[in-house]
Order: C-alpha cells, then structure tokens, then sequence
C-alpha cells in the first residue's frame, strides 16, 4: 500500500524523489519541488529534454556502452558495484520457487546472484536434488534496451543457464511492464530508477506486479556528504570516469551522463527513509520494502 501512496502522492504533489525509491517512506522534511518529473521537461544530466526525447537518449547512451558495461562498472567502482549486489540479494534473501523481476538489468548480473543463490539453498535443503519448488522458480531480466538485454543473454550461454528452465529475457519499459498483477514475489532495479523518465509510474508498476507480501529493492548511486570524500569522488566522477569511458569504451560522452544524472538525484536528506541502507561513504543506497 505504501508503495502505491508514494507513487501516488509523487504524481499529485511536491515529493522529493531520490528516496521515495523504497517500499516505505515517512513525510518528507523538505517541500522541494521535482516539477520537472510532471511537466513536458525532464533531466537527461545537466540538460533539459522533452520527456518524449528522454528515453531515446538514455536508449543511445546503453547501446553505446552495453559491450562494455560491466567491465566499466568494474573500473568506475573499483569492484565495489559487486559487494554492493551481493548485499542487495542478502536482503532480497531468494527462496526456491520464487517468481522475480529484475528490471533494468540486462546483463544479467543481478539475476545471475538470485539464480545462484536459489540454487545455493535447494543444494544445502536437499542435498543436491531437484525440487519441484525449483523446478518453479523463475527469473525475468526485464530491460528497455534490447543490445543490454544480448549481453545478458550471451553471459547466461556462457554459465550454462537453461532459458526456458528458469531465466527469461523481456525488453520491456519499467513504466509500463508486461506483467500480470501481484505475480512476483520480488523486485528488483539496480543502478536504473534515476534513468526513467516517470519515476512515479515506475514505482506504480512495481507495486502492481508485486504479491501481497512481496519485496522491492532498489540500488542507486548518491550524493556523497563526507568532507575530503566528497572532493575526491567528485574529481573521480568528472575527471577520471569520463575519461576512462574514453579510454575502454571509446565513448566519453556517455559515461559523463552517468555521472551527471545522479549529480541530477535530490539529496537523501530531502526525505527520511525508514528502510535504509547506506554503503561505501554515502556513494550507494540500498532501499527495500515489503508490499503490505
């Protein structure tokens, strides 16, 4: 019901929309306005667009980089981006049987640790035994951009995943998902939620396709607050990551988006979460719920 509300009052109101990205949220403890959520203009980094020309654009930047976006996620974060995940699937904390969405994720790389850890607690219950709760389990990689969507398919090749067992592919619009309602028991949108366009419609789908009891988690970039921190990770930002997107993927106006469009996220402080995760200095945020 939470979620709903958010999502609700995102499209009738004032929100702040950094932090409404979590299942549960308090009022917020500030009034500043996100018209440009609701109005004929939205952010594409520091630039002002159409809303009909931002998902073009974000479309082009994930072609451009899509070959080689795990090896930059590698490089921006210092291997960070994997503990990160890792945590984001101990609070999802997968079960055998599971229906789960993971939106925005072409790659693979969220699906793939819910796969594995499902696989991991059907071999510790059963001692190596295929279940019938297994054998239900299944996974959708729901993504826009159908080059992300090849990559994931190419790596799960690579791992041996059967697709028609447990692992489907959609190109779909987290605005507007394919799903029916209440038929996950998860949901997930790793490094995404700041690319779409209608913030507020994207939460409104993801409490729809959610079961009663279902859990959603999103893991964002964010402003760092930490005094010397902060001056070093903004010359990392615009300094060493655009062009080390230059140098790996020849493509440094794409990856000086990526920096600009989480510069573009309000500051945590504008809203205060009461489920909450803050890891590595303030530079990646961890929100979850519970569907009520």
């Amino acid at each position: 019901m939470v979620l709903r509300a958010v999502a609700a009052r995102l499209a009738s109101s004032s929100l702040c929309h950094h932090h409404v990205l979590q299942a549960a949220l308090l009022a917020p403890t500030s009034t500043s306005p996100t018209a440009f959520l609701h109005s004929q203009a939205t952010s594409f980094g520091y630039k002002q667009v159409r809303e009909d020309e931002k998902s073009k654009l974000v479309g082009n930047v994930f072609s451009s980089v899509a070959s080689s976006y795990d090896v930059m996620n590698d490089l921006m974060s210092g291997g960070l981006h994997r503990l990160w995940k890792d945590r984001l699937i101990s609070k999802l904390n997968p079960f055998p049987g599971m229906k789960h969405l993971d939106v925005a994720g072409g790659t693979g790389d969220v699906a793939f640790r819910v796969v594995e850890r499902i696989k991991s607690v059907s071999h510790r219950a059963t001692q190596g035994t295929l279940t019938d709760l297994e054998e239900d389990t299944h996974i959708y990689v729901c993504d826009i951009n159908p080059n992300m969507l090849d990559v994931g398919k190419k790596r799960a090749a690579e791992k041996g995943y059967n697709e028609e067992h447990c692992l489907s592919w959609v190109q779909g619009d987290a605005e507007a998902l394919s799903f029916d309602d209440g038929s996950m028991d998860g949901y997930t949108i790793a490094f995404g939620i700041r690319n779409v366009t209608h913030i507020e419609k994207a939460l409104s789908e993801a409490y729809r396709v959610l079961k009663k009891g279902g859990r959603f988690l999103c893991l964002e970039l964010s402003h760092v607050d930490v005094p010397i921190f902060k001056d070093i990770y903004d010359v990392y930002s615009f300094s060493v990551i655009p062009a080390v997107g230059e140098l790996v993927a020849g493509d440094r106006k794409s990856y000086q988006y990526l920096v600009e469009s989480i510069r573009r996220f309000p500051k945590q402080v504008l809203c205060r979460p009461i489920s909450f995760d803050m890891l590595t200095w303030q530079v990646d945020h961890l929100h979850r719920g519970n569907i009520l």
